[in-house]
């Protein structure tokens, strides 16, 4: 077994060291390392925003955020007799947080963008496992750190697809970002025009921003490219399910992963999306499930009284609204209040069952407040 490593020099960009990775997706992107299965592999990571976040900075700067950057991505990674078909596991080994972390409203992002329509951020203080910030005193996060955006490059083929696909949903005027030469690593004009975004998830995963994916589990990701080149960054010190405002506790980390191939295996059973496991709690039991809790709920009916048919996305806000008003009474503002749920909140579907309402539980876990 043989341990490959990919530094970064965290005082500049990933613009001004582009031969450590890059943000957008291409399969002809050339990889930094090339390892064997069962080799280990360690990779250093920038944060989201790639350096645009730091204490200090004011809200003109966060609402200013160039988002033609995001994500700064560490690699790709080849491994050798990975082909298409295959399916790539992936063990988390470990995943070490910096000290500092920070969670951002951006205006016009986030699951609530139309009701926060303003800047906000909140710096965190990363250390002895937990995450606290003077910006929302009284609260303290354990942290549970993994990577938001953790994938493989698509095949050729894929490629097209998912840009055709993306561009007819913005042509029913859906919200999509197409593919876009600002900004991009790597710059060169090929690649820069074709390469895919990193801000949604797709079939080789990639921004999934799942929360039980830190140190023990595996993820399963079906090969797309030879190679698979696999591509990591994003990382979270710790989020509730849904990440809501757009961010969790974004972070710099260092990534150590270890890879085996089940050959042929994504083909023979037509799998085509991540999948993931692990033999033990993600978190200690009461915070991955936490005993103390108060939830609100939301159903698919509007404020004003219509009822919509079968809208998860509707009762998701409605239990989001709910949790943010009930916190709004504790004491917090609105917009601490949805940061607070973008990083301890769990947001649950309840009843999918019943039509035409459907039923979404948003979990507050108390333990979180100091």
């Amino acid at each position: 077994m043989t341990t490959h490593e990919i530094r970064v020099d965290r005082s500049k960009t990933l613009a001004e060291e582009p031969g450590t990775g890059h943000n957008r997706w291409h399969p002809d992107i050339p990889p930094l390392v090339r390892c064997e299965p069962g080799d280990e592999v360690v990779l250093e990571t920038r944060d989201a925003f790639d350096g645009q976040v730091r204490p200090g900075i004011s809200l003109n700067d966060v609402a200013a955020a160039n988002l033609d950057v995001v994500h700064p991505l560490t690699g790709p990674v080849h491994v050798a007799g990975a082909e298409p078909g295959d399916l790539l596991a992936v063990e988390i080994l470990d995943v070490e947080p910096d000290s500092y972390g920070f969670t951002v409203q951006i205006p016009g992002f986030g699951f609530l963008r139309d009701v926060f329509p303003e800047p906000f951020k909140v710096d965190w203080d990363i250390a002895g496992g937990w995450a606290t910030s003077a910006d929302l005193p009284g609260v303290r996060i354990l942290g549970s750190p993994f990577m938001g955006t953790i994938g493989l490059s698509p095949g050729h083929e894929l490629l097209a697809a998912t840009t055709a696909r993306e561009q007819a949903l913005i042509d029913r005027g859906g919200l999509a970002l197409p593919p876009s030469a600002a900004g991009a690593v790597p710059a060169h004009p090929r690649l820069a025009a074709e390469g895919l975004r990193t801000i949604p998830p797709r079939e080789q995963a990639g921004n999934v921003d799942i929360k039980q994916l830190g140190v023990g589990t595996v993820l399963l990701i079906p090969v797309g490219t030879p190679g698979a080149m696999f591509s990591a960054g994003d990382a979270h010190f710790a989020q509730g399910d849904c990440e809501t405002c757009g961010t969790a506790i974004e972070m710099r980390a260092t990534l150590r992963v270890r890879f085996s191939l089940r050959k042929g295996e994504a083909a023979e059973k037509n799998l085509r999306d991540l999948r993931f496991t692990r033999e033990d709690y993600y978190l200690p039991p009461e915070f991955a499930a936490p005993r103390r809790f108060f939830a609100t709920t939301g159903i698919s009916v509007t404020k004003d009284g219509v009822n919509h048919s079968e809208d998860i996305t509707l009762a998701a806000r409605n239990a989001l609204l709910n949790m943010i008003e009930h916190l709004t009474e504790r004491g917090w503002t609105r917009q601490q209040a949805y940061a607070i749920c973008s990083v301890a909140v769990d947001l649950k579907i309840s009843e999918v069952v019943d039509v035409p309402s459907f039923v979404v539980s948003a979990f507050l876990p108390l333990d979180i407040f100091a």
